[in-house]
């Protein structure tokens, strides 16, 4: 009852005010024809569907350029981390050799993975070529969406979010390769090696193994976009400085919660995953505070 009271309840005073602010939001969502006449609903339907087009053709085209580079693909990168090569279980034996800590070291015996469908490598190629062309296409596909919504934007609008496009591509894909490096390798060596019992051998599905991958690195790139929902939700009214640092204590229990969802359980790996996180919480307090400030002075004026 505590943790309601002092977390849930402070944001119903906003929502009021988050609802006002979100309608202003949509009533400057206006495109404008070349005649500068405001463009209909199915003007709107009209521009998405370019949009969406070229972005589908994005993704489409990564896709097959993964699709024709299968052996570097799946040799170099999806099944790099569980071998002994691997860039950061070279460090960390490296690691575990100098500090006499023989446990540092991971992915000494890279698990073997099966398959047991007759089309399954097949599958598994297209499938993966899809989430590879879609994790390439992702600056491009959210460069499309800044076209079609910054007509809608008045000239202060558009020059406060300027590079939003860098920003939010760069946010998720250093997420990505954040996952990839780190939480990766760690849950493969947890997870390939754990056994409740030494009556059970680990026989890990080509699938499962790819699943786990992609699971770990899409869910760490979306959780490094927090200062961007920050963004919006103070933009709205949603979300204060002031209660951001009020629930400093709360949101750092979360973001143990959250590292222990995505991450292997074991402490290091969650430690490791919760410094940036925390680390991205502070900066979305320094984002929330510039907005408040500017919406002030708009308020003063």
């Amino acid at each position: 009852m505590p943790f309601f009271i002092n977390f849930v309840i402070p944001f119903a005073g906003y929502f009021k005010q988050a609802f006002s602010e979100a309608v202003n939001i949509f009533r400057l969502m206006k495109k404008q024809n070349a005649d500068g006449s405001v463009m209909s609903f199915w003007g709107h339907l009209e521009a998405l569907r370019g949009h969406l087009i070229r972005s589908a053709a994005s993704i489409g085209v990564f896709a097959l350029l993964a699709f024709l580079s299968k052996d570097f693909l799946f040799s170099r990168v999806i099944l790099a981390p569980k071998e002994p090569y691997f860039l950061t279980n070279r460090l960390l034996c490296s690691l575990a050799e100098t500090l006499s800590a023989p446990a540092l070291c991971i992915n000494k015996n890279p698990v073997q993975l099966i398959n047991i469908d007759m089309a399954g490598q097949f599958t598994t190629h297209i499938l993966t070529s899809l989430v590879v062309g879609l994790l390439l296409s992702i600056p491009y596909v959210i460069w499309e969406v800044w076209r079609f919504i910054r007509p809608g934007l008045t000239p202060r609008e558009q020059a406060n979010s300027r590079g939003a496009v860098f920003i939010i591509s760069g946010l998720f894909l250093t997420g990505v390769l954040f996952a990839y490096y780190l939480i990766v390798p760690l849950a493969v060596n947890f997870l390939g090696s754990y056994q409740v019992s030494g009556m059970v051998t680990n026989q890990i599905a080509l699938r499962s193994y790819i699943s786990t991958i992609t699971t770990l690195c899409l869910a760490t790139g979306l959780v490094f976009e927090l200062p961007v929902f920050v963004y919006f939700l103070s933009r709205v009214g949603v979300l204060t400085p002031a209660l951001m640092r009020k629930q400093r204590k709360f949101a750092l229990v979360l973001i143990l919660i959250l590292s222990a969802i995505i991450t292997p359980p074991d402490v290091f790996s969650q430690i490791m995953v919760s410094i940036p996180l925390f680390a991205l919480y502070e900066i979305s307090i320094g984002i929330s505070a510039r907005i408040e400030k500017e919406r002030l002075q708009k308020t003063a004026a």
